[in-house]
């Protein structure tokens, strides 16, 4: 209950983070139909750059700050920016969004969120943030039990976001609970979980078990600024997806490496691969 995330808003893990969610809500935005999104972990959904918090570590610097400024966007940067730059009319970088107010401003009118933050601080802050638009709930529980209080959803297609602030030893192993839990109740969902790329002994174990998972496909992306060999540091992040959209997985290939140029501190690099691989047809 320490983990307060307006310290690390706009770092370059909220970017990796960030952008493929804009990736994943607008290719799940091609189709007609309504989608749910999902945040288990919700946080704020809205931070202030030039804040206490932000401005004390001046991650947003080597992160958010660094697209600001930069030329030649590739294509699948340009609708998570225009979030950005719309919630900043006059230039200056300085407010930024959270998950939950990326999904709400990129999302239609008949899709529908549930956000869930568990510290009670920034969960009042979510439910004020969030205040006024109909589509959007917000519950103050446990965000483990996500998978299992709001699945299934009404809608047939549903984006969830597992997104733990990793204070606890034992977070990568729940996350794979999660991950299991959401696929015994709806097999087609979309479970999008970050994590750390730290300790890579921890990582080693936490791959195995998804690979064991109940996933039917799981893609995996990872974004480094260091080398990943001092577990003492936020080497980089990255996300396991499952079930990836169409198109995701091109879309990355783009992405990463121009990410990686841009973000990269002491040495940038990038990870795509797939732990588990659509089972052929007919197979299961």
């Amino acid at each position: 209950m320490n983990y307060r995330h307006a310290f690390h808003a706009g770092n370059h893990a909220d970017v990796l983070k960030h952008l493929v969610l804009t990736r994943l809500i607008s290719l799940l935005s091609k189709k007609e139909a309504p989608f749910a999104y999902l945040d288990s972990h919700a946080g704020l959904g809205l931070y202030d750059l030039h804040g206490d918090a932000a401005s004390r570590t001046g991650e947003y610097l080597e992160g958010i700050a660094r697209l600001w400024q930069a030329e030649h966007l590739p294509d699948a940067v340009e609708a998570y920016l225009e979030v950005v730059r719309a919630m900043n009319p006059d230039g200056e970088l300085r407010y930024y969004p959270g998950s939950p107010e990326l999904a709400r401003l990129l999302s239609r009118e008949q899709d529908r969120l549930q956000l869930n933050e568990k510290h009670p601080e920034d969960g009042r802050l979510l439910k004020d943030n969030m205040r006024g638009d109909r589509r959007v709930a917000v519950h103050l529980g446990e965000g483990w039990l996500v998978p299992r209080a709001l699945m299934p959803t009404r809608e047939k297609r549903v984006l969830l976001l597992i997104d733990p602030p990793f204070e606890k030893a034992d977070e990568l192993q729940r996350c794979v609970e999660a991950l299991n839990e959401a696929h015994g109740r709806m097999r087609q969902a979309i479970v999008a979980i970050w994590y750390p790329i730290k300790d890579e002994r921890q990582l080693a174990r936490f791959y195995r078990d998804l690979q064991k998972s109940a996933a039917p496909k799981l893609l995996r992306t990872e974004l480094y600024v260091h080398a990943p060999d001092d577990a003492t540091r936020l080497s980089g992040s990255g996300l396991v997806i499952s079930n990836p959209p169409w198109g995701l997985e091109d879309e990355l290939k783009q992405l990463l490496p121009w990410l990686a140029d841009v973000l990269g501190q002491s040495q940038g690099g990038w990870r795509l691969d797939w732990l588990i691989e659509e089972a052929p047809s007919g197979k299961s």
